[in-house]
């Protein structure tokens, strides 16, 4: 099979984009995906998303692959490249465009802000135990400042749902972290049911944070938007961070707010592509 393509990537996290709507279940399945993000024997990236349909409210939908074949329920930095490459098909340059988009997270909605830049209305942050889900802090309202012992270290972490689950640590220097090592085993630490990501976190200044990630299903990735959302809650109310922060990753910015009386957060950062191809 033929396979026409289009790679985007939001602050270095990479995607192959599919122009899936002709029908409602993708046209990959996830070791298909997963051959196709090898960045030696495939196209290379850290997912492949698909654009779907429409279903109920939604204008589009959009399913996910991760780099292993393994289904996220939503990704920050893909669903702006998603409303980039609706935007380029549709022949769509209108500054505040905006897309309802059916994930497995909920209705995401992005708009299109100029100069390269997408804003995205995330939703509400998820906080009880069993919503992220996580089996810290059982019967609380939130997981906030709970130990977490991991390679026999403890950690003081904040667990928030943007959608999809985040633990997320505050350290003094976010670069010593040795991500490769110690990610894998909050991923898959057993008090996260469902696994989770991991971002550590360093605070610049009350509205300025510095992250490094560790993606479920993905490693080590250059950027994460649900992360940063995460990390933004996750410092409001660790008491670390102002609702609205400028979040410093590997790959760039992104422009975080909790609007809490709203019961959303915001996500501001740009969605570039890359090239197109066939496979």
């Amino acid at each position: 099979m033929t396979l026409a393509f289009t790679k985007y990537h939001g602050l270095g996290n990479d995607f192959i984009l599919i122009d899936n709507r002709h029908s409602p279940q993708p046209c990959l399945d996830p070791d298909d995906a997963a051959r196709l993000c090898d960045r030696h024997f495939g196209v290379g990236a850290d997912g492949v998303i698909f654009a779907l349909p429409g279903q109920g409210e939604a204008d589009y939908a959009m399913r996910i692959y991760n780099a292993d074949g393994s289904e996220p329920e939503m990704c920050g930095n893909g669903v702006r490249c998603l409303a980039q490459f609706l935007a380029d098909l549709e022949g769509e340059t209108s500054v505040g465009k905006q897309y309802r988009i059916h994930t497995l997270a909920g209705l995401i909605s992005p708009r299109l802000v100029g100069a390269g830049q997408i804003r995205v209305d995330m939703g509400p942050p998820y906080l009880s135990p069993e919503r992220i889900p996580t089996t810290l802090a059982p019967g609380e309202d939130a997981v906030v400042n709970q130990t977490l012992t991991v390679a026999g270290k403890n950690w003081l972490v904040t667990c928030v749902s943007m959608g999809n689950p985040h633990c997320v640590a505050f350290v003094e220097d976010a670069d010593v972290v040795e991500l490769s090592h110690i990610g894998p085993l909050f991923e898959r630490h057993p008090v996260f049911p469902k696994k989770t990501n991991v971002e550590f976190i360093q605070v610049l200044a009350p509205d300025h944070l510095k992250m490094r990630v560790w993606e479920r299903g993905a490693g080590i990735t250059l950027a994460c938007g649900t992360g940063a959302c995460a990390a933004v809650v996750a410092g409001v109310l660790a008491e670390r961070c102002r609702p609205r922060c400028r979040v410093d990753l590997p790959g760039g910015a992104l422009e975080i707010e909790w609007a809490q009386a709203e019961g959303t957060v915001y996500m501001t950062g740009p969605a570039q592509r890359v090239f197109t191809g066939v496979h």
